[in-house]
């Protein structure tokens, strides 16, 4: 990301449109009162990536990644811990009101103003994907009187999240018909400085689209919204190829440092982000209760192992299974302090552009990968997904297998996808259509085909949880409204976990003691700044277990 220097330069631009009349007028190029939309665009979509991302320079993926169990950590996350100072809420709260939804009100602005309605467009859309986050964190934020500071609104109040979700959609109906304006007046057309889809206004219109639908889906279980997704499906333009899904774009370390802020943990001094191992040996095939002997063969694209599973018995590492070392959610054991910085298995080439598994191990180092790997919003395979999940809930006609078994696979093209943009040095077997994945998708769909409809609508989430693995936030939306995937509770293990045997260079490792002293949070807490600063803020949360969002039943 462009770190610092961008965010003054943001803070500044901010501070001269705001008190600017005239937007379309510079009468020095080398100090502009205005700044162009052509130039915030880009800033903006990538800080949309960098709050909901995780890495050194927080966000809200940091800990929810924890929350759901595909991550693990040292931090407030483990165990549910969620402290109002928190310095992963405090940057996905400011990189999102500061830095996306201030700039996005900008654009609005004087875009309309100055009829270029594409540019106007977009902002919307970002504008209400934005809010719908904040809204599924933290239940009610501020939104009608927020971006106000001129207006002589300096705090602004708290609106509840079911009157700001149909804003949203009316929002979202909005861009659509700016999208589809062709109004001549409208000579100011993104490009290139459009991170996300290149000024694709095809793509944007589906994106809008596809935002509204995943609305309606969240609020399945306390209205009926089955007229409305029918009709979004029979529009056709909900996303329809992986070519459209909408992710923000991380690139290399060039004249500015874009890599997804995921890849910073190859290069922390002290890495403080594991794998889940309740994660993994899902994936392996390992649980007892979901895919039994059924492995994954997303693994070596998800993971990178420093070691190798030759290497010698380590008596300092928590949890090793082969070349697969972390440590487990909850654990008071011996060695979940020691630093095996070394030793812990790293995420891969997928998720955040890291090194792809090829067995041979090494110390994973800035140069290991090239950072390149987008932050997944809304993808394709996620569409087919809700379409299985929304099926199997009776909430919609048709094929729950058939579209399980197309989010599958579309999962797996993703991948390749992901693999191909990164610039990776590495040579890397094409996933989509190989026999590995091809034999994964029907043992899955067979286990599909023998469960009972419970079973089935658990088997559609952990895959999507599974697909989700780097986009941090939609599973935790998901499992609130599903109550899928099952996570990982040390209560129904006895408090006590035992590594795999002879995972540790042919050796047992020692059994770990693990704790859960929390409830699973259902819902943030509000950001310290907040609650001391804005004299409209609501009292703290005080369960955040009983703390619900609008559409949990």
């Amino acid at each position: 990301m462009k770190k610092i220097k961008n965010i003054l330069l943001l803070a500044l631009a901010v501070s001269a449109v705001s008190c600017s009349k005239q937007l379309d007028i510079n009468s020095d190029p080398n100090n502009p009162t205005a700044v162009k939309s052509s130039v915030l665009l880009p800033r903006i979509e990538k800080f949309l990536g960098s709050s909901l991302a995780s890495g050194s320079e927080g966000g809200f993926g940091q800990n929810l990644s924890v929350y759901m169990h595909q991550m693990t950590m040292y931090g407030d996350a483990d165990q549910y811990g969620a402290s109002a100072s928190d310095f992963n809420w405090g940057q996905g709260w400011d990189f999102a009101y500061r830095n996306v939804l201030t700039n996005t009100d900008i654009i609005i602005k004087s875009s309309t103003e100055l009829g270029d309605v594409k540019y106007a467009g977009i902002a919307k859309v970002i504008k209400a994907y934005t809010f719908s986050v904040l809204v599924d964190l933290y239940g009610s934020v501020p939104f009608s009187e927020s971006n106000q500071l001129v207006e002589g609104i300096k705090y602004p109040k708290y609106d509840d999240g079911k009157e700001i979700y149909p804003k949203l959609i009316a929002l979202l109906d909005d861009a659509i018909a700016n999208f589809n304006d062709k109004s001549e007046s409208d000579l100011n057309i993104p490009g290139n400085d459009d991170a996300i889809y290149k000024g694709d206004i095809k793509k944007w219109l589906k994106a809008a689209t596809s935002i509204k639908f995943k609305l309606l889906l969240q609020q399945r279980k306390i209205k009926d919204v089955s007229a409305d997704l029918n009709a979004l499906i029979n529009s056709g333009n909900l996303i329809s190829s992986s070519e459209e899904s909408f992710m923000v774009p991380f690139g290399p370390n060039g004249a500015t440092d874009d890599r997804n802020p995921g890849f910073g943990e190859y290069f922390a001094s002290q890495r403080t982000m594991f794998v889940s191992p309740w994660f993994y040996e899902i994936m392996k095939g390992y649980n007892a209760s979901i895919f039994t002997n059924i492995a994954d063969p997303r693994i070596p694209y998800y993971f990178y192992n420093q070691i190798k599973p030759t290497t010698p018995f380590n008596g300092d590492l928590e949890y090793r299974d082969g070349g697969f070392v972390s440590s487990y959610f909850g654990s008071q054991g011996p060695n979940k302090a020691k630093n095996n910085q070394n030793s812990y298995t790293m995420l891969g080439i997928y998720p955040v552009g890291g090194r792809y598994d090829d067995g041979n191990g090494g110390a994973a180092s800035a140069s290991s990968g090239t950072g390149a790997a987008p932050y997944r919003l809304i993808t394709y395979s996620d569409i087919l997904f809700w379409k299985a999940e929304l099926i199997q809930s009776n909430v919609i006609s048709g094929d729950a297998a058939g579209a399980l078994e197309a989010a599958m696979n579309e999962s797996i093209k993703m991948v390749d996808n992901v693999v191909k943009s990164s610039g990776s040095a590495q040579t890397i077997p094409a996933l989509s259509g190989s026999q590995a994945a091809k034999d994964f998708v029907i043992k899955v769909k067979n286990s599909f085909a023998s469960a009972n409809a419970n079973k089935k609508l658990e088997i559609i989430m952990t895959q999507k949880w599974i697909s989700n693995f780097g986009a941090w936030v939609e599973p935790y939306n998901d499992y609130r409204r599903t109550g899928y995937p099952v996570l990982f509770d040390p209560a129904n293990f006895g408090g006590v976990m035992t590594p795999p045997s002879g995972g540790n260079g042919g050796e047992d490792s020692p059994s770990v003691s693990v704790i859960q002293s929390l409830k699973f949070p259902n819902s943030l807490p509000y950001i310290l700044d907040e609650i001391s600063k804005n004299q409209n803020a609501p009292a703290q949360k005080t369960d955040l277990n009983s703390a619900k969002v609008f559409w949990m039943p």
